[in-house]
């Protein structure tokens, strides 16, 4: 038998890990400012195996505008590039022969504006995920009516079910403000 406080556990489990993805996705939408995340999810042929690309360069920013990567063998810089142009991120890279620049273009008003959107979208799925836990989280305490539990604990587990909801709603919609401030600072 499970008890209400297990329930909740898992609950709170599930909501972090929700917080985390919603971040995650967050982190791919650029605002302008070049960072090594950008190229998150980008993989290229390495040794035979298809490997992120920061396991096979050394990636970093060396001002607001510019991506650097350098890879450690120089006969991928071309599989490199091809994999950053087939990831469809908007980017042209550079190759110079020993690195690989990606100058970040300034990001218009209107662009800027569609970034905001999709990210208040990736906040919206978060706060949709949010409250599909809070259904399944209530219907696992009314499933223990039947092993015993009272009203009242069920009730009480409820109210905690929906505090720990609020909190984690309220924490998406910080989440999304600090991305929304941050696309929109020029």
């Amino acid at each position: 038998m499970s008890s209400v406080n297990e329930i909740l556990d898992q609950l709170k489990s599930q909501l972090e890990k929700n917080i985390e993805h919603t971040k995650a996705e967050f982190q791919r939408i650029r605002a302008g400012k070049a960072t090594p995340d950008m190229l998150e999810g980008v993989s290229v042929e390495f040794y035979g195996t298809m490997t992120p690309l920061n396991q096979a360069a050394n990636i970093n920013t060396p001002d607001a505008r510019t991506i650097m990567i350098q890879p450690w063998d120089k006969s991928i810089l071309r599989d490199i590039e091809t994999a950053i142009i087939n990831a469809n991120l908007g980017f042209a890279p550079q190759n110079d022969g020993e690195t690989i620049r990606i100058n970040i273009p300034p990001v218009t008003e209107e662009r800027r504006k569609e970034l905001v959107k999709r990210a208040k979208n990736e906040s919206e799925q978060s706060k949709i995920g949010i409250r599909n836990l809070r259904k399944d989280a209530n219907e696992k305490l009314k499933k223990l009516k039947g092993e015993g539990l009272s009203e009242d604990e069920i009730s009480g587990g409820e109210e905690r079910v929906q505090k720990m909801i609020d909190s984690y709603i309220a924490k998406t919609e910080e989440v999304f403000g600090t991305k929304e401030k941050e696309i929109m600072t020029v």
